[in-house]
């Protein structure tokens, strides 16, 4: 279950970085397509406004399934595992647990994420780029 538990991590971790990248892709000005058809490798802007597609979709996924955690989950999972806001002491302040009692909520977080979404599998092919 330990090796479950760190795949989903990762992909939260992933989805943290995707959303930092639609980010990114959005502050760039909005593309204008051309009229003409394009051969060869094109200006480009086709193929950016399909990537930006795709990445949209895999993020609305993953955000999806955390909206559809519990409170404490959704905080558990954006605040300490995705952004690293807080630190696992002050997580265990927060949460009034200990240390032990912090990982086990943590993971169960992430079992409850893996849960909603069924297969693990499915989630990681909406990440593979």
């Amino acid at each position: 279950m330990r090796q479950d538990v760190k795949k989903i991590r990762n992909l939260l971790k992933q989805y943290a970085k995707l959303k930092r990248d639609l980010t990114a892709f959005n502050q760039v000005s909005s593309p204008v397509l051309s009229m003409t058809p394009s051969h060869g490798s094109g200006n480009g802007v086709e193929t950016g406004l399909i990537s930006y597609v795709d990445l949209s979709y895999r993020i609305k996924k993953i955000e999806d399934a955390i909206n559809a955690l519990d409170s404490r989950d959704q905080f558990i999972l954006i605040e300490y595992v995705m952004y690293k806001h807080y630190s696992r002491d002050e997580m265990c302040q927060k949460l009034s647990v200990s240390h032990s009692g912090f990982n086990y909520l943590k993971n169960q977080s992430l079992r409850n994420f893996q849960l909603i979404n069924g297969e693990f599998d499915s989630l990681n092919l909406i990440l593979k780029t």
